[in-house]
């Protein structure tokens, strides 16, 4: 129930309009389960333990500046002027005066409606406007669109933006790089350091593709463009430094091998599966010692299939990175209760911790599958769908992840596991992502596959005890017919019919929210937030 609050005495923040009707919500802080990261240091070295701390330190570095891609550049000052605790955590945890888990609803007087540009353009352009300008490269990853003394749109690379900042952070990546004791991370580390400063990421992408023997890693940069509402196009700033978990990691090493086999076999015509994926990828399990930036902003990664670049896709492959600790608290703190509100008490036994670890992994090998450029001419699909691009490739990565499951289930390559607790726990972890509100493009991918399954009768509700249960044999027709969907609409970049299928599946009906509502009614968290650091790590 949205609820107007007083107001905390803050500034309106740029790009506010007072014109729009505004729905207040309250601060929430409380949907966060707090979740300590830590990890086993105890085998790494001296040089090893302080590389960490320098990580960390270009860490908060991204952090900062996502902060004023997300907001404003005074956010310090805006953030000081709150002076209410819940109010002022909430603000933390979303970086700005929006929920992003309930559509980016302010919950801050005078916030106004959330740019759908952030704060990456001008908060009173328009799309038009845009569109008509004069801008060698306005559709690229690494520049903020800004107005020039004459109010007209100009680019701003980010290396030219940040450039003291980015500079400070490169230099604690060659200080890192001296430290470490792998050769081929310690070169990625000064490689990515150039990066920052020079915004040509693609060399330190292809190399991090080639480092195999590093126990720490750190994944640093301007890299996703989900902050980038209104085209899609901007990349933001975020971080995770990690320690690798050798033998879970051990155990999935063999599983990118299948992808090319598994790219032929999808159910959708031979052209739009006509690349071949690179088979030079890497499958991993890490505990996550640290978030900065995006990643750490309202839900939390707990899987990362990268680089995006689609070059380096089709030449190296991607590293599917496992976030296992970060993973293992949203199970135990939010998967499993969820279970036992909404899934059927005949079916409950199907949730398991191993079938969601495996849900989430063959989800990010997933993005691997499918194509990266249209069929019909339209250039990357990225580019051809635009804003909706991210919603439309997690919908896939989601399906593809579970044909994936099915396909090697069935040649027995998964073990004695049922099949049904992968799908059974996938049904639950649809809840589990919807929750994080319409604004997310995994939660939008998650309702189109929902109220597709449902329509299906792949998924069944019982009206009597208002819990879910899945029908093995539909729910296997069901995941055929939206794979061939969802991989023909991005082949061709058909952002009107990928825009149609978003509007019509994409939305949470009266009884999901209902059931939903029942979540919330049972105190389950939506999310995790850290408590992390050197202090948290010892390392102080």
């Amino acid at each position: 129930m949205a609820i107007v609050i007083a107001s905390c005495g803050v500034e309106a923040p740029p790009g506010a309009d007072a014109r729009q009707p505004q729905v207040m919500v309250e601060p929430r802080p409380d949907i966060y389960a707090e979740f300590r990261l830590t990890a086993d240091l105890s085998a790494l070295t001296d040089n090893q333990r302080e590389m960490i701390t320098l990580l960390i330190d270009a860490s908060q570095i991204m952090d900062d500046l996502f902060w004023r891609q997300a907001y404003r550049d005074d956010y310090q000052s805006w953030l000081d002027s709150i002076g209410v605790d819940d109010t002022r955590r909430f603000a933390e945890f979303n970086y700005g005066p929006w929920d992003r888990l309930d559509d980016e609803k302010p919950f801050i007087e005078g916030a106004g409606v959330k740019p759908l540009g952030a704060n990456l353009y001008p908060p009173d352009m328009t799309k038009e406007e845009f569109d008509a300008a004069y801008l060698p490269g306005k559709t690229g990853l690494y520049s903020l669109v800004r107005r020039d003394a004459q109010g007209q749109l100009t680019l701003v690379p980010y290396h030219v933006a940040y450039a003291e900042e980015l500079g400070r952070a490169a230099e604690l990546l060659r200080n890192a790089a001296d430290l470490a004791e792998s050769a081929d991370f310690a070169t990625y580390l000064k490689l990515r350091a150039f990066a920052l400063i020079s915004d040509e990421f693609q060399m330190s992408d292809m190399y991090w593709m080639d480092v195999k023997d590093n126990e720490i890693d750190v994944v640093i940069g301007p890299i996703e463009t989900y902050e980038d509402r209104l085209f899609g196009y901007r990349a933001a700033y975020e971080s995770y430094v990690l320690i690798k978990d050798l033998a879970w990691s051990e155990r999935l090493s063999r599983f990118a091998g299948f992808l090319p086999e598994l790219q032929q076999g999808l159910p959708v015509a031979d052209e739009y599966k006509a690349e071949t994926p690179g088979t030079d990828s890497d499958l991993n399990a890490y505990d996550v010692i640290y978030y900065a930036g995006h990643s750490n902003a309202g839900s939390k990664t707990i899987a990362i299939n990268l680089p995006n670049d689609e070059q380096v896709q089709l030449e190296k492959g991607t590293r599917r990175l496992q976030l296992k600790n970060a993973m293992q608290a949203k199970f135990e703190k939010i998967l499993d209760p969820i279970a036992d509100v909404l899934i059927d008490d005949m079916q409950r036994r199907h949730v398991t911790f191993d079938a969601f670890f495996a849900n989430i992994m063959f989800h990010e090998v997933a993005h691997g599958l499918g194509i990266k450029n249209t069929i019909t001419g339209k250039g990357t699909v990225r580019h051809a769908l635009l804003d909706i691009a991210s919603s439309m490739e997690e919908g896939k990565a989601d399906i593809l992840g579970l044909y994936m499951i099915t396909k090697l289930h069935k040649a027995n390559e998964l073990g004695d596991a049922d099949i049904m607790d992968y799908y059974v726990t996938f049904m639950a972890g649809i809840f589990r992502s919807i929750r994080f509100g319409a604004s997310s493009a995994h939660a939008r991918a998650n309702m189109v596959r929902f109220n597709f399954f449902a329509e299906s009768g792949a998924f069944v509700r019982n009206a009597e005890s208002g819990k879910y249960s899945v029908d093995f044999e539909r729910m296997r027709q069901a995941m055929a017919d939206l794979s061939r969907l969802l991989l023909t609409l991005q082949g061709d970049g058909d952002y009107d019919g990928a825009s149609q299928l978003m509007s019509s599946k994409g939305v949470i009906g009266a009884q999901l929210q209902a059931d939903l509502d029942r979540l919330t009614t049972a105190n389950i968290p939506v999310d995790i937030t850290f408590l992390q650091g050197v202090s948290e790590l010892g390392l102080d």
